[in-house]
Parts: C-alpha cells; structure tokens; sequence
C-alpha cells in the first residue's frame, strides 16, 4: 500500500504496515509515514502528560483558594482521577517523568487562569491564586495530599 492509502484509508494502511513488519518485509514498508506515525505517538503521550497536568494543577488551585472550607467533591474527585492516570502514564512511559517540573512551572499559569475563570463564576471572586506554583511536583503527584 502506498503513500495514497495512508492518506484515504488509514485503518488499511496501518495493518498493512503491521503486517510487513510481522513478515520482515521491509522494502514495501511506507517508511516516511511510518517514521512519522512513530513520532506522532510518541508526542501524544507528551501531550497527554500536559493536559492532565493542566487539569490537575487547575483543581488543586480551586482547592487552596477555599481555605476553612471542605473540599468540594467533584474537584477532590477530579485532583484523584488526574493522578491516577498520570500515575499509569507515568509506568507506561518513565522517560516522560524527567519533563514533570519543567511542564508544572510551563503549565502553571495557563491552569491559574482557568482555575480563576472558575472562581469568577463561583462565591470566590476575591480568591488570590499564587503567582507561581506553590506545590512541589511530590505534592502535586502525591495521591493523598491535598492544599491547605
């Protein structure tokens, strides 16, 4: 299968390639496709490791900002889900581990926004959300801790 079947049948296109692999029949391979297939999963474990993130810090932040207040249960419930599954990226994929602190101080302001976003629609308009992450990557990934 060519070039053309990867761009109309992708589906096709894949097995076949698996197909040639599993069969050694390496000059028949779309090695262009191929290679950047290969590349494309790669940086969607990456991606995925930054939304999650995203989504995690987020709820943590809405968390801290209602101090004397219990946790609201669908963001406790989130902040665990979010770990849960980094956690499992993680296992899957260690190599990912070493970009943790570069992504939370990358990632943190875009989380603080949204989490303020939220706040403005809720009874913490006045909530004042860190200028930088107050949390080490050990707190933010530990599943038992929570934000004061």
């Amino acid at each position: 299968m060519t070039t053309a079947t990867y761009e109309t049948d992708f589906y096709a296109w894949s097995l076949r390639q698996a197909d040639l692999l599993r069969n050694e029949d390496y000059a028949d391979l779309d090695l262009d496709n191929l290679i950047e297939e290969i590349e494309d999963m790669a940086k969607s474990q990456y991606r995925e490791l930054k939304s999650r993130l995203v989504v995690l810090l987020r709820h943590l932040l809405k968390l801290a900002s209602r101090p004397g207040v219990g946790p609201s249960r669908g963001w406790r419930l989130t902040v665990k889900e979010q770990r849960y599954q980094i956690h499992d990226l993680l296992r899957a994929n260690p190599s990912l581990r070493r970009f943790l602190p570069e992504f939370v101080s990358e990632l943190y302001a875009m989380a603080s926004d949204l989490a303020g976003d939220d706040l403005a629609n809720d009874d913490f308009q006045g909530a004042k959300l860190p200028d930088h992450c107050p949390w080490t990557t050990d707190q933010i990934l530990d599943l038992d801790w929570l934000p004061t």
